[in-house]
């Protein structure tokens, strides 16, 4: 399918399917689109697939969107200032996302959750024990707050990454905690307790701001009301 990623800071992409062709997107998602679009809301699979993309921060309902009797068009936007990146799912090649990150997908694309396998990751790696799992066959796009980099990681190469920066990793990555170090470091780094280390064979894209790190940056200058 084609399509076009526009803008800076907002972006939104704009997929261009041919008649027939199916895209299906978060509630909310799609910000404009030509009129022979033809929308359907779905459960996605029933009500356990439902609470799963709830707890991996989605809608309770998805969204497909079909062109009637030609070429359409639907744009997605973001819905925080960041990036949108396109991801080409596959056999081999599954993704895990970071919570809500998910924004639209070709019909063949299915999100379920993806539960961490290690506790303490799941306590303190931040990424919290449920993420999104990406598979199936197609285009993907998701969402992911400030400007994105992308590592590849060989066999048992880590990386280590600051709590809430990791946006999105290749299924064949593993998530683990390590600690700061001494109670001095704790107590004064201003890093918290644990930082996530991601381990792989694998490819891992990084978020430069989190949305919790810019609300806690903001709070101190909203007033509160008394």
């Amino acid at each position: 399918m084609r399509y076009e990623i526009k803008g800076g800071t907002l972006p939104v992409v704009i997929l261009y399917p041919e008649a027939g062709e199916s895209i299906i997107t978060e509630g909310g998602a799609m910000s404009w689109m030509s009129a022979n679009m033809k929308m359907e809301t779905t459960s996605g699979g029933g009500l356990g697939k439902m609470l799963g993309r709830a707890l991996s921060g989605e809608k309770l309902f998805q969204n497909i969107y079909t062109a009637q009797g030609g070429p359409g068009l639907l744009a997605c936007a973001s819905s925080f200032p960041g990036s949108i990146e396109a991801f080409e799912i596959g056999p081999g090649n599954n993704m895990i996302f970071q919570k809500s990150a998910f924004l639209c997908s070709e019909s063949g694309v299915t999100l379920s959750t993806h539960l961490q396998k290690k506790m303490g990751a799941g306590f303190f790696g931040g990424e919290g024990f449920i993420m999104q799992k990406i598979s199936g066959q197609g285009l993907c796009f998701a969402e992911f707050d400030g400007h994105v980099v992308k590592y590849n990681l060989n066999p048992g190469q880590q990386l280590v990454v600051d709590t809430g920066n990791l946006a999105a990793m290749t299924e064949s990555c593993s998530i683990d905690i390590q600690s700061v170090g001494s109670v001095k470091n704790a107590l004064l780094g201003g890093e918290g307790l644990f930082n996530t280390v991601i381990t792989g064979p694998g490819t891992v894209w990084l978020q430069t701001m989190s949305v919790p790190s810019l609300a806690s940056l903001i709070a101190p200058y909203i007033p509160s009301s008394k």
